[in-house]
């Protein structure tokens, strides 16, 4: 009897290990993979609102989100980024703030 419970034990040992061993394995290679799709940033507008800064490939898009609807509002190449492209998107941003607090503010 013992017997049997020993050659269980080293079975149910055995597949675990080999659960484990090819868990492992596909988890390094899953990791290997490029994203298609990386969302870099998203800024809510308010509710169900905001702007979304996708990377999709070699392309950076600014894209605006609401409840029901999305539209394209800039597409920036990725070598094309730098300091003076970053600010006017901070700044169109900002803008796009100042507009929302406007509007609340005439909503009281």
């Amino acid at each position: 009897m013992t017997e049997a419970y020993i050659q269980t034990a080293l079975a149910l040992g055995l597949v675990v290990g080999l659960i484990l061993v090819m868990g492992v394995f596909i988890g390094k290679r899953q990791k290997k993979t490029e994203e298609i799709i990386k969302i870099l940033a998203y800024r809510s507008l308010g509710l169900k609102k905001g702007i979304s800064v996708v990377k999709i490939g070699k392309e950076i898009l600014v894209i605006g989100v609401t409840s029901n609807d999305f539209k394209l509002l800039k597409t920036i190449d990725e070598n094309e980024i730098g300091y003076g492209l970053t600010k006017e998107i901070v700044d169109r941003i900002n803008r796009l703030r100042e507009i929302k607090e406007e509007l609340l503010g005439a909503d009281k």
